[in-house]
């Protein structure tokens, strides 16, 4: 029988400035996702990268004084340099700017496009946010500024190519209707329908060479242009799988995949979910089966971001405070809708949860099986009594709950699962008392030997499917666990997870 096959990739970042906290937030995310699904025996391959062609990219090197390719270089650096520190399992990063799959992939597109007579030229005049690298319409302002970015657009005329974005409305339509094309969460997927049913108008995927200070992919046969860059960076979920050439990645993770998963944040929906499905349909590709949209991480109510000035490194963070912190805490407290607010000492709060709770019945357990001799492999679950019925659910479902909660991108959802394994583990040792069972078991009671030997399964059975279950989300945690638990070591079940206070 074949393998599923299950493609899933981050946004592509700007590289204008420092990796901050919320893209941290994204990629753990995703990441939790291709680890869960190769858990479950899935063939899966996850991509992330930067998106190296904005003319964002191009202010931030001019403001630095440095030359641009060397400063994109630089910043790029740093977003690849999270795989280590975060944990990420990518199996893929492609820089759009240096990656020799891209521009001929980008260039392919353009022209399939353009061959579907969905691309044409004139001349334009518009309100131009750099931070958006879009026009924004008069309507969507607030004060005169874009409500994203804070700043006012600057005025741009200028003859561009456009892409026939108005002939896909209905097609748009009936694909988020039908969920055939899947948006995540419910409420990003009524916005996207509204967008839609407003009307969509055709959009300007060029920029003159001369505004682009020279930088990005020019455009096919007009060099006095270069491809706008969210044409240009939507293309690297495909390019990176060498559809330049059709060649067998792009065969077996686009058009074979039985999913194809976009892990974005919230403002870029519309591009995701409106202008990149209908330059797939233009170019006659498969769509994204699925489009996961989460929300912000905030400092006191403002958002998280390179430009706006308020970045948190989350490679300091890991640091500080470690990375089972970090990732548990966006996976423990980060909602499936709604933005969240980062507070260093939550990261705290979360580490020392870790050490008291999992970490504590970890090593108890190691710790009771030492003194009173490993089970003797008698049947789990001949017990009749409550507690060990409740544990023995609670083992049997966790698995399952976080298959369901993870298929509709609930993370918090599925990390509480994990968790009420972790309590219900504490809460049968508490409630049978091993300790006492062995003092009569001493007594030659035979009842309370067959006892502590089902409390010690069971109890052994809940921390191998914690190790296991725990693997997407903590993978060096796991795997500390399954070692601990192999080698029955208690002093490696002390040093599981470390207590944190805030850091100052």
């Amino acid at each position: 029988m074949n393998k599923r096959r299950f493609y899933i990739t981050t946004a592509i970042p700007y590289v204008n400035g420092d990796p901050h906290v919320g893209f941290a937030l994204e990629c753990v995310q995703a990441d939790v996702l291709a680890r869960h699904r190769r858990l479950r025996g899935e063939h899966v391959r996850f991509l992330s990268g930067t998106d190296d062609n904005s003319l964002k990219n191009v202010e931030a090197a001019e403001a630095a004084g440095a030359p641009v390719a060397e400063f994109v270089d630089t910043k790029a650096e740093r977003f690849a340099a999270l795989r280590g520190p975060l944990e990420l399992s990518n199996d893929d990063f492609i820089r759009t700017s240096v990656d020799p799959r891209h521009r001929p992939g980008v260039e392919r597109l353009w022209r399939a496009c353009a061959a579907s007579n969905d691309v044409y030229e004139r001349n334009y005049e518009g309100l131009y946010c750099t931070g958006c690298e879009a026009f924004l319409p008069p309507s969507e302002l607030v004060d005169g500024l874009c409500p994203e970015h804070r700043q006012a657009p600057e005025r741009v005329a200028e003859r561009n190519w456009f892409f026939r974005l108005s002939r896909y409305e209905d097609e748009l339509l009936s694909l988020v209707e039908s969920r055939r094309l899947r948006i995540e969460p419910e409420h990003r997927r009524n916005e996207v329908l509204s967008f839609i049913r407003g009307g969509l108008a055709d959009f300007s995927i060029s920029r003159s060479r001369e505004r682009a200070r020279g930088w990005g992919i020019p455009v096919p046969d007009d060099p006095s242009q270069v491809i706008y860059v969210w044409f240009d960076a939507l293309g690297n979920y495909i390019t990176a799988l060498d559809y330049a050439n059709s060649g067998d990645s792009y065969r077996d993770w686009w058009e074979k995949a039985d999913e194809r998963v976009h892990v974005i944040g919230k403002g870029i929906t519309r591009f995701h979910a409106v202008y990149w499905p209908a330059i797939l349909l233009a170019a006659g590709e498969p769509l994204p089966t699925a489009i996961f949209v989460h929300d912000y991480l905030t400092v006191n109510g403002q958002k998280l971001s390179k430009s706006l000035g308020t970045p948190i490194d989350p490679v300091d963070l890991a640091t500080r405070y470690g990375i089972d912190a970090l990732r548990w805490w966006f996976l423990r407290d980060v909602p499936r809708s709604g933005d969240a607010d980062f507070r260093e000492e939550l990261l705290a709060v979360r580490a020392n949860e870790l050490a008291d709770g999992l970490g504590n019945l970890v090593n108890r357990v190691i710790t009771l099986v030492n003194r009173f001799g490993p089970p003797g492999g008698g049947s789990v679950g001949s017990r009749s009594d409550a507690a060990a019925s409740a544990s023995l659910t609670a083992i049997v479902r966790t698995p399952g709950e976080i298959d369901n909660a993870l298929g509709r991108f609930d993370f918090r959802h599925a990390a509480a699962q994990l968790w009420d394994l972790v309590d219900e583990a504490n809460l049968f040792v508490t409630t049978t008392r091993p300790w006492e069972l062995a003092k009569a078991e001493q007594n030659a009671d035979a009842a309370a030997s067959r006892q502590l030997d089902e409390v010690l399964s069971i109890l052994l059975v809940s921390c191998r499917t914690l190790a296991r279950e725990l693997q997407p989300f903590l993978p060096a945690a796991a795997a500390r666990i399954e070692r601990a638990l192999a080698e029955s070591d208690p002093e490696l079940g002390r040093r599981l997870f470390t207590k944190a206070e805030l850091v100052k």
